[in-house]
């Protein structure tokens, strides 16, 4: 009898919460296009379902939250074949950047290549102590095509981007920390509820202002500083014309607590 195959992509919801974790642990979760179509087709359900307020995305085992591209397939793969992974890489990466919805990555091991790139485009970063980042790519002869040489220097400056880009090494998740590559660096057995404790935070603000915030933020940092600051200002705007907003004044001067609809 064939035995059953394990899905390659783990989805549970709980609180108003999803939880993607890649389940390759064999291969150190090792992206590959099964897997990121399964993550492209599960992040489709999120972003439709009004349940879900929050993503986190992780890895399965103790080891890695994702070693990157699948190795193997790049020094078999064509050319063409390897940019169509890679174009497929980048829809994924861009739906969780665009998910409207706050997502966090739990960075439960190494985060390398096209892991840490997908780390990247969540909104935040929560990693354990033990933790090994990269971007290895130069090592074997490869490009951080995933939108690595893109984020990795928005969010790290462009000397730093250009040092780990360029030299291939991993850092510590201590020294990525320090770098503003991660926001938070637990012990290994509080790494999910110091995520929740942090996802959490965020839904106590008014959901609306947390999106315009989120868009104002990522959109603004392909302007000019002058185009970015009137987009921040359309975006308070929109915000005051919110119900959240009359709510969230309101309760500032009465000296109460604010009771959110997301409206």
């Amino acid at each position: 009898m064939k035995q059953k195959k394990d899905p390659v992509l783990l989805v549970r919801k709980k609180q108003g919460i999803a939880y993607l974790t890649l389940n390759r642990p064999r291969v150190l979760n090792a992206l590959n296009a099964e897997l990121l179509h399964a993550l492209q087709a599960a992040l489709d359900k999120i972003r439709n379902d009004a349940s879900v307020k929050g993503l986190f995305i992780t890895g399965s085992g103790e080891k890695a939250f994702s070693a990157g591209a699948d190795i193997a397939f790049l020094n078999a793969a064509s050319p063409l074949q390897i940019r169509e992974l890679a174009e497929l890489a980048v829809s994924v990466t861009g739906q969780i950047e665009n998910l409207g919805k706050t997502s966090i990555a739990l960075i439960n091991g190494f985060a390398l290549g096209g892991g840490l790139e997908l780390a990247e485009s969540c909104m935040l970063r929560v990693a354990v102590s033990s933790a090994k980042m990269g971007h290895p790519e130069v090592r074997i002869g490869a490009v951080s095509g995933w939108g690595g040489s893109t984020r990795l220097p928005r969010l790290i400056g462009k000397g730093r981007a250009a040092e780990l880009l360029l030299t291939g090494k991993m850092i510590s998740a201590v020294d990525a920390l320090e770098m503003g590559l991660v926001n938070a660096v637990v012990d290994n057995s509080n790494l999910q509820s110091a995520g929740e404790k942090l996802m959490r935070e965020i839904f106590d603000n008014a959901p609306v202002a947390v999106r315009f915030t989120w868009e104002a933020l990522h959109r603004g940092l392909n302007m000019t500083g002058e185009e970015s600051a009137k987009l921040g200002a359309d975006y308070f705007g929109l915000a005051a014309s919110t119900e959240d907003f009359r709510e969230g004044t309101g309760a500032f001067l009465k000296k109460k607590n604010p009771s959110y609809k997301g409206k």
